[in-house]
């Protein structure tokens, strides 16, 4: 790790960390009548709204074929990743899906090695992968290791994770050509388009008169300008600062920051294992990054 990169390395960091507590806001929503769908709608619909104000004007990328790459980078990190997430958490054990989903980082790593000729498996980037997955299982089930299947579920939670790491993939083939703010508008609107066919599917159903919650303009207001505004744009500055397989590991993390957030808002305590599943998880992002 680069002396020069420090700082864009604390970014990543405390955008995951971010993200890993924005569970608990997404399940205050539910539990106030929204749904996965419309959650997503209205916070990348604010997030879009602000990046307005400091993006540049251009409308579309150099090429046909960037703008595809921009169509699939909205579904990928937009519109199919939240509608499996969200959806797999209605349906499924929250700790299946925690701890699959947070198997993205593996997943890129993976299809990285797969698909970019610039990135080796040396013995720290393998070392570390099973560091932190080992980490995030002890974290997730904190304790309490009763694994139930739900095939449905699971399928779900399995296909938001490759659906991250396609996008991290992604990301590298832009990151170097385009400025992060105009790929962050592109997502988001992307996000945005492919999301509406789903709701011939399930049309929305929550009443205007629940806005004035708030509950639910608060959490929404944090989804929409905080954890989709802020952290995709700082997201996509960090991958085209310091790669798309050193900036996925942090993902790791995320386990961490719900569960603490578990524990102050829900008071949900966290077991010896939970914090031996965390240092795992640091020791594992330390030895994937360390060149």
């Amino acid at each position: 790790m680069g002396k020069n990169n420090i700082v864009y390395h604390i970014i990543a960091i405390i955008t995951v960390l971010i993200w890993g507590g924005t569970f608990i806001n997404s399940k205050i929503l539910l539990q106030h009548g929204l749904e996965p769908h419309e959650i997503f709608v209205l916070r990348f619909l604010f997030a879009y709204i602000c990046i307005w104000f400091i993006s540049p004007h251009r409308l579309f990328g150099d090429t046909i074929k960037d703008e595809l790459l921009f169509v699939l980078l909205g579904i990928t990190g937009g519109s199919l990743y939240f509608i499996t997430e969200n959806h797999a958490v209605q349906i499924d054990y929250v700790n299946n899906v925690s701890f699959i989903v947070c198997t993205a980082p593996l997943l890129t790593t993976l299809l990285a090695l797969k698909f970019l000729k610039s990135v080796k498996a040396t013995r720290n980037l393998v070392l570390g992968a099973i560091a932190a997955t080992l980490g995030v299982a002890l974290v997730v089930f904190n304790g309490h290791f009763v694994l139930k299947l739900n095939p449905l579920g699971d399928a779900l939670a399995l296909s938001a994770a490759l659906c991250w790491a396609v996008y991290s993939i992604l990301m590298k083939f832009v990151a170097n050509r385009y400025s992060s703010i105009f790929i962050t508008r592109k997502v988001f609107f992307y996000g945005l388009i492919t999301v509406l066919p789903y709701f011939l599917l399930r049309p929305w159903q929550f009443p205007l008169s629940r806005f004035t919650h708030p509950a639910v303009w608060g959490n929404l207001l944090f989804l929409g300008t905080i954890a989709s505004f802020a952290c995709f744009e700082l997201w996509s500055l960090v991958i085209k600062k310091i790669g798309a397989i050193p900036v996925s590991n942090y993902v790791y993390l995320n386990p961490i920051s719900t569960v603490i957030v578990s524990a102050l808002v829900l008071s949900e305590p966290m077991t010896p294992l939970a914090y031996l599943g965390s240092i795992l998880i640091l020791l594992g992002v330390y030895l994937s990054n360390k060149k």
